[in-house]
């Protein structure tokens, strides 16, 4: 980290289903704000990805141990001087209490939204990832969306993604700012 780099007062984790760029925006947060990016893929037990590879969407209880083990990450980092960033579908309200509860610091999700259009195309031309494309409509069908009463970041990858990456940077910056002044 350079003095001039921001210092992330929370958790973020990008969410969203699978082809949306989460490993590729995550990565871009983790290198802004200087700070650790959790691959959450990497963290799925064998039996998770050889489910998904075989094309068996997972279930609650698959996901359930995955969800810990990004929980557990995101807590090994609560008394760091700067929160993570991870990358993790998130698709239901519960699973993202999961992963808020699993640690003291506050967390927010960056929510990647895109057309179906935009991410069976994504999902076709990606090489080398467990995840099939024929699992992309299970996602989207377990997918809740998330509401106004979560901390949440929606970034339109219909849309210039770069340009819209820059106001969540600029909005987390703000926000993370006017947040310390107030415990100062």
């Amino acid at each position: 980290m350079t003095d001039k780099t921001p210092i992330l007062r929370r958790n973020l984790i990008v969410m969203g289903v699978s082809g949306s760029g989460k490993t590729t925006a995550g990565e871009t947060l983790a290198a802004h704000f200087g700070t650790a990016f959790i691959e959450g893929d990497k963290l799925h037990p064998a039996e998770n990805v050889a489910k998904m590879s075989a094309g068996i969407p997972l279930d609650d209880a698959d996901r359930l141990p995955w969800l810990q083990a990004i929980g557990a990450r995101l807590a090994e980092a609560d008394d760091a001087p700067s929160g993570v960033v991870a990358a993790c579908s998130s698709l239901k309200k519960s699973y993202r209490d999961i992963l808020r509860g699993a640690t003291r610091r506050r967390t927010s999700f960056v929510f990647l939204d895109g057309s179906l259009e935009l991410l069976r195309g994504r999902m076709a031309t990606r090489k080398g990832h467990f995840m099939p494309a024929s699992l992309l409509d299970s996602q989207l069908a377990t997918l809740e969306r998330p509401g106004a009463d979560e901390d949440v970041l929606r970034i339109d990858l219909d849309g210039d993604i770069d340009a819209e990456l820059a106001v969540a940077i600029a909005r987390i910056e703000r926000e993370d700012a006017a947040a310390e002044l107030r415990r100062v």
